[in-house]
């Protein structure tokens, strides 16, 4: 029987994958001989982490900021110039901003929808013609959009750009599955839930506590998110077309209130 999760010989672009959830998602594909590339804002820390998943496969680095218009345009000519298709394109790169109802910033909102809503659309827009080229009904491309739980239920900080970019993410992926389907590229989204990382500093540093008060019994952990991007990336995912993954050990759908 062939191999519903093999991905030899694709390429893959992971934004924001230098660290956290991005890098979990990088590792996981460069594991199974993907060549990847991986992007983040910060050069070094991206050539860094590039360096150590090359002991792996093959991962290259390519600082750049997704904040920016200029950015998106940059990536994409990036990519196009060392590939002719892209079979796998994860949208993972994100940010936050915390702040009083009464004090909140149009800034922090610019900062948050830029990054978290509008780069994935328009990184999409621009790497297209890649992805029709990778694209085929017996192997379509895939787009992962990362999104959050927090997009799918109602979380109790001040970050209020962050769960609006998310659930805004979840419903355009509706949209771009909808009007690229036709040409064999398949759009989904993964919203994982408490997995350690920078921008989950209480699942990073207590776990265990956070572990209480999730179905599962803990937070989730680098297999988790390797295992189910796999199968969105590979044969095994092809029929999947537009859906949400919520990968929280039961957090949101699971959880008694």
């Amino acid at each position: 029987m062939k191999d519903l999760f093999d991905l030899s010989g694709r390429v893959a672009l992971v934004t924001g994958g230098s660290k956290g959830i991005g890098r979990m998602i990088a590792e996981a594909l460069v594991e199974r001989g993907v060549r990847t590339y991986i992007t983040a804002r910060h050069a070094d820390v991206c050539e860094a982490t590039a360096k150590e998943l090359s002991a792996q496969g093959e991962c290259i680095a390519i600082g750049n900021d997704l904040g920016k218009e200029e950015g998106i345009v940059e990536l994409a000519e990036a990519i196009k110039a060392r590939e002719t298709k892209l079979d796998i394109l994860v949208n993972n790169a994100a940010t936050g901003w915390h702040a009083p109802f009464d004090e909140f910033p149009m800034k922090g909102w610019d900062k948050t929808l830029n990054l978290n809503l509008k780069a994935p659309f328009f990184l999409t827009q621009q790497l297209a013609p890649l992805l029709r080229k990778a694209g085929s009904l017996e192997q379509p491309a895939k787009v992962i959009n990362i999104a959050s739980v927090d997009g799918l239920y109602t979380p109790g900080d001040e970050g209020y750009p962050y769960p609006a970019s998310k659930a805004g993410l979840i419903h355009l992926t509706r949209k771009l599955a909808q009007d690229l389907a036709p040409d064999h590229i398949h759009v989904n989204t993964l919203a994982p839930g408490a997995f350690g990382s920078d921008m989950n500093p209480m699942a990073r540093d207590a776990p265990e506590e956070l572990g209480k008060h999730i179905p599962a019994g803990r937070v989730g952990l680098p297999e988790d998110i390797a295992g189910t991007v796999v199968y969105m990336a590979s044969r095994a995912g092809d029929y999947l077309m537009g859906v949400t993954i919520a990968l929280d050990g039961g957090f949101v759908y699971a959880r008694k209130t």
